[in-house]
């Protein structure tokens, strides 16, 4: 079952994205005609979402105007201009606003193509929350670019992942795109915090499962990305 409510991270300050960043949130930065923001939350449109809370810090306002621009799924702000959280953190404070069935969460600067239908709705699908603390959309290192890195995750045949660790490469790159329980972020001190220490407690318990895109991921991370991205889509138009 599809989940009625998201998570879409948007607070980064994109110091890695300058100069596109000078004048605005790396959310607002476009890649094949479309803002980022605009990306994700398209995607989760397609999946069925009917509800996005987005957290916001660097160009607080511009960002909650250009979102109100959309009237096919519900938007609601997490503010973090006070201070910025972080991903694990930003989930934590927005706690309230997520209640407890389980949520889908996309990194703002995460772009993919679909070769099978909805990859969040094949994410979804089968998300126990009595087994899984968090379900991972995962791409194969061969079908992402923008990555820098050798792999993230194994996986074995029923989904459970494993950290690279201290292996020389790992066939799997995480895509900035999960399912959770929001329960698991609880036992969490309200301070900021990456979410590498929810997924560390998760593979501990073997609560942390991963599911593969089946297709083509895009880091846009970087001005070079963002190049190698709109190339990309162009050629797929």
């Amino acid at each position: 079952m599809i989940p009625h409510t998201a998570m879409v991270l948007a607070a980064g300050l994109g110091t890695r994205m300058r100069p596109l960043t000078n004048d605005r949130c790396k959310a607002l930065v476009t890649v094949g005609g479309k803002t980022l923001i605009d990306h994700n939350l398209d995607r989760l449109v397609a999946a069925g979402v009917k509800r996005a809370v987005v957290n916001v810090h660097a160009f607080a306002d511009l960002l909650e105007a250009h979102l109100k621009r959309r009237t096919d799924i519900e938007i609601v702000i997490s503010d973090e201009r006070a201070q910025l959280m972080e991903t694990g953190g930003g989930i934590r404070q927005a706690r309230p606003l997520l209640g407890d069935d389980p949520i889908i969460v996309c990194n703002i600067d995460s772009v993919w193509e679909e070769w099978n239908g909805s990859a969040l709705t094949r994410l979804a699908y089968s998300f126990n929350p009595a087994r899984h603390g968090a379900k991972l959309m995962l791409a194969q290192m061969d079908q992402c670019l923008g990555f820098e890195g050798a792999g993230d995750f194994f996986m074995d045949e029923v989904g459970k992942l494993s950290f690279r660790d201290d292996a020389p490469s790992a066939p799997w790159a995480y895509t900035g795109a999960q399912i959770i329980d929001p329960r698991i972020v609880d036992d969490e001190p309200l301070e900021p915090f990456g979410f590498m220490r929810i997924w560390r407690k998760l593979e501990s318990e073997g609560r942390l499962h991963g599911a593969p895109l089946g297709g083509f991921w895009m880091h846009v991370g970087d001005p070079q990305a963002r190049e190698q991205a709109e190339a990309r889509l162009a050629r797929a138009a």
